[in-house]
C-alpha cells in the first residue's frame, strides 16, 4: 500500500491521465446506459411491466404478434382455466382530438384483468405523457375507422408501447376499428413453464420483448457499445500497466533481490489500479446522476442505482482482469537479468 501510494504521488501525471480516460468511459457508457434502459421502457413499457408469466400466439404468426389469431374456442379454454389469464390485442393507430389534431397510440384491449385498464364501450384510457398535448379528462376523441366517439376517463402512468402512447379501449372497438374478431394473445402471469397448446407458441417476457422488432434492434445496438467501452477500459488498463511495468523492470528486480515477494508487487498494481478507478467512478457516476435529474423532460433516459452499481462493479473487475494480465510479466523477472537491462 505504501508503495503503490509513493508511486502515484511520484507519477502523479500518467496516473492523472490514466485517470481521465477512465472517467470519460465510464461516464460515457452511464450516459449510454441511460439512454438504453429509457428508451426500452419508451419502447415497451407496457410489457416490461407485467409481471413475470408466459405469452401465447398462433404459430402461424412467424413470432410476429400482430398477425396472430387465438382461436376463440381455446381462450375461452385458457381464460376458464386461469383466472388471472388475459387475452389482448396491441396495433398501433391515432385518435383526433377536439381540434381534428391526430395523436399516434397504441390501441390496448385486453379481456377483463387486473393487469389492464378496464373500460366499457366508448370509454378510453391514455397514457399520461398525452396531458401534455393538452387532452384532459372528459375530452371527446374520434378515429377515422370508428363510428363512435372515445370519452377520456383517465391517464395511466408509463404506458408505452412502440415509442408510442398506449390508449386502452373496450374490445367491441377495437373490432370495430380493425376489422377483426379474434385477439392476438394470451397472457397468464406466474407461470415458469409453458402449457403445451396445440397451435400455440410460447413466450416468456423477455422472448417476447425480442419478437418486437424495433425494440430487439434497438436493444442490441445499443448494448454493444456498452460493452465495447466496458472492453476498452479493460484495455487501457492493460496497456497502460504493461508499459509502465516495462520501464520498471530494473526496479522489479532490485526489490525482488530484497526479498520483495512477486505478489506484494501485484497488490501495489491492484492498488493503485483500485485507487484510480474508485475515483473515476465516483465522479462519473455524481456527474450521471445529476444528468438523470436534469435531462430535458422529453429525452427518454432512466439511470437507476441498480445499473449504475453494477456497471461500476464491471469496470473494478476489468480493471482488475487487465491490470493482472498486464502483470504476468513480473513473475518472470530475474532480478539480476532484469537489473542488468533496466535502466534505473
Amino acid at each position: 500500500m505504501n508503495m503503490a501510494w509513493k508511486e502515484i504521488k511520484k507519477s502523479k501525471a500518467k496516473f492523472v491521465i490514466l485517470g481521465s480516460i477512465i472517467f470519460l468511459v465510464s461516464f460515457l457508457t452511464f450516459i449510454i446506459s441511460g439512454l438504453a434502459n429509457g428508451l426500452s421502457q419508451d419502447n415497451a413499457a407496457l410489457i416490461k411491466d407485467l409481471p413475470a408469466g408466459q405469452f401465447y400466439m398462433n404459430e402461424q404468426a412467424n413470432e410476429t404478434y400482430n398477425l396472430s389469431k387465438i382461436d376463440p374456442d381455446v381462450q375461452k379454454n385458457i381464460l376458464q382455466e386461469h383466472k388471472d389469464a388475459a387475452a389482448l390485442s396491441i396495433q398501433m393507430g391515432f385518435v383526433n382530438d377536439a381540434e381534428d389534431k391526430q395523436h399516434s397510440v397504441a390501441f390496448v384491449t385486453s379481456t377483463e384483468s387486473k393487469l389492464f385498464e378496464n373500460v366499457n364501450p366508448g370509454e378510453i384510457v391514455l397514457d399520461r405523457s398525452l396531458e401534455k398535448d393538452g387532452i384532459q379528462v372528459g375530452d371527446v376523441l374520434t378515429n377515422n375507422q370508428f363510428s363512435g366517439e372515445f370519452k377520456v376517463i383517465g391517464f395511466a402512468d408509463q404506458k408505452k408501447y412502440s415509442h408510442a402512447p398506449v390508449a386502452f379501449i373496450h374490445m367491441d372497438n377495437y373490432k370495430e376499428i380493425y376489422r377483426v374478431n379474434t385477439m392476438q394473445l394470451l397472457f397468464i402471469p406466474g407461470q415458469d413453464q409453458s402449457l403445451s397448446v396445440e397451435g400455440l407458441q410460447s413466450f416468456s417476457n423477455k422472448q417476447f420483448l425480442n419478437t418486437i422488432a424495433s425494440y430487439s434492434a434497438e436493444q442490441m445496438s445499443l448494448n454493444m457499445i456498452i460493452w465495447f467501452l466496458v472492453a476498452i477500459s479493460g484495455m487501457l488498463f492493460a496497456i497502460f500497466f504493461y508499459m509502465m511495468n516495462v520501464q520498471k523492470i530494473g526496479l522489479y528486480g532490485i526489490l525482488k533481490a530484497i526479498g520483495v515477494k512477486t505478489s506484494a508487487l501485484f497488490r501495489m498494481m491492484w492498488t493503485q489500479m483500485f485507487f484510480i478507478t474508485a475515483i473515476a467512478l465516483v465522479l462519473s457516476i455524481a456527474l450521471s446522476q445529476g444528468f438523470n435529474m436534469i435531462a430535458p423532460e422529453g429525452m427518454p433516459f432512466s439511470l437507476t442505482i441498480g445499473t449504475t452499481l453494477a456497471l461500476s462493479i464491471l469496470f473494478l473487475i476489468i480493471g482488475f482482469i487487465g491490470a493482472t494480465l498486464s502483470g504476468l510479466q513480473i513473475r518472470k523477472v530475474e532480478p539480476l537479468q532484469a537489473i542488468q537491462q533496466g535502466d534505473i
